[in-house]
């Protein structure tokens, strides 16, 4: 078993490293987070049952890893603490400004769905090895990509709603559900 195992950690490694960077968003930090999780997946080797599914086995394991470490890290910082020039961008080229409005718009998404946009689409992951991975039905893995995706699109496009547009279709929810939004109406 003992060789089995590495063999299937040692493929799995470039998948693993997509899914750290995507947590990361550091090459450096990601690699240490995969190094981190392959040594947890070694020295845990034991409590692995043969036949069942290796890749969300591992991608679990780095998950874990990388909410232990933000656990420790635990550091709080502001906006505005970050210097100008970690902000701005090259406008050299077209091709590297759309990448870098593609990253910024990734790191607006919230973490789940980032996570699941990448393990499906960077990685090939199905929707089933996804909600094994992520520890969540595979409805809702479907979901969180489907938002995930819906949500670049409007960034991307450059149509955000405005909280009206937002609070509307709260309305609009409501009084579906048989509700009564009337208060709410005249109160604008």
């Amino acid at each position: 078993m003992t060789n089995d195992f590495h063999d299937q950690v040692i493929a799995l490694l470039p998948r693993l490293r997509v899914q750290a960077l995507s947590l990361t968003r550091n090459r450096a930090a990601a690699d240490d987070l995969v190094q981190d999780a392959v040594c947890n997946a070694l020295s845990a080797q034991h409590s692995f049952t043969p036949g069942t599914n290796f890749p969300a086995w591992m991608h679990r394991i780095l998950r874990n890893r990388f909410i232990s470490d933000l656990r420790k890290k635990r550091e709080t910082g502001d906006i505005e603490d970050v210097p100008t020039a970690a902000l701005a961008c090259s406008g050299a080229h077209e091709e590297r400004l759309a990448v870098k409005e593609l990253a910024s718009a990734m790191d607006r998404l919230p973490a789940d769905q980032r996570e699941a946009l990448v393990m499906v689409v960077m990685q090939g992951m199905s929707y089933e090895e996804l909600a094994e991975a992520s520890g969540c039905a595979v409805g809702t893995a479907k979901s969180r990509v489907f938002r995930a995706r819906r949500q670049l699109e409007t960034w991307l496009e450059g149509e955000e709603q405005s909280t009206e547009t937002v609070r509307l279709r709260g309305v609009v929810a409501r009084l579906r559900q048989g509700g009564d939004a009337r208060d709410e109406l005249r109160s604008r």
